[in-house]
Order: structure tokens, then sequence, then C-alpha cells
């Protein structure tokens, strides 16, 4: 079983990157690979619940993540310092999440087969 990391970098809203790494995600789980998610930078944004994207015209891809447990996607983590940029905390967050230090992801990172970044 390949071990694959989809790393958020970008935010979610403004382009497709995030709904295309969360398809991905989602997609590779499905095909039985053992799937990681890591929310870095604006990537944290991902996780802010209530969003409301048709507002602006976009979809609203962020409620397929309280999907994951379905997939069998239960390492979802973030980035302490990313959350604390932003002033986020657990209760902000739509979905449970461990949260990181850089050294911790880093570690991660090296420990999968690829990692993927959007």
């Amino acid at each position: 079983m390949k071990k694959i990391c989809i790393l958020f970098r970008s935010a979610p809203h403004g382009t497709t990157k995030g709904r295309e790494g969360l398809d991905l995600a989602l997609l590779s789980a499905s095909f039985e690979q053992e799937v990681s998610l890591v929310f870095v930078d604006e990537g944290v944004l991902h996780l802010l619940k209530d969003q409301q994207p048709e507002l602006i015209g976009g979809k609203d891809y962020l409620a397929a993540l309280k999907a994951l447990p379905l997939y069998d996607i239960d390492a979802v983590f973030a980035c302490k310092q990313s959350l604390g940029d932003y002033g986020l905390s657990h209760g902000l967050l739509s979905i449970p999440v461990t949260i990181l230090n850089d050294e911790a992801i880093s570690a991660h990172l090296k420990a999968v087969d690829e990692v993927l970044v959007f």
C-alpha cells in the first residue's frame, strides 16, 4: 500500500487547488491507498467551519471534509504555527485535526511515499 500525503498550502477559495486536492485524497483512499492530509500556511483556512463559498459564487466542496472517516482518512494534521498566524483554535475548525509543529510535519512528509502539494 502506497502512503500518499496531500499538502494543502493555498487558500480554499479563488482557485481550484483545494477541491482538486480533496478529490485526489478521496479517490486515492477509495483505491486503498494510505492517505494523510496536512494543512499549512493559507491551507489551514480550509478547516474553518461555517464557510459560505456560495456567497462569492463558489461551490461548497469543504463539506466533503466531514466524509474523510468514511474513506478511512484518519491522519489529518494542521500546522501549529499556521493556525496561530490566523488566530485559529480547535473550536473554530470544522473537523478534528492533530496539531503538529514544523518538525513533526517534516518527519511525516519524510515517512510517506509521495507528497502532492495543492
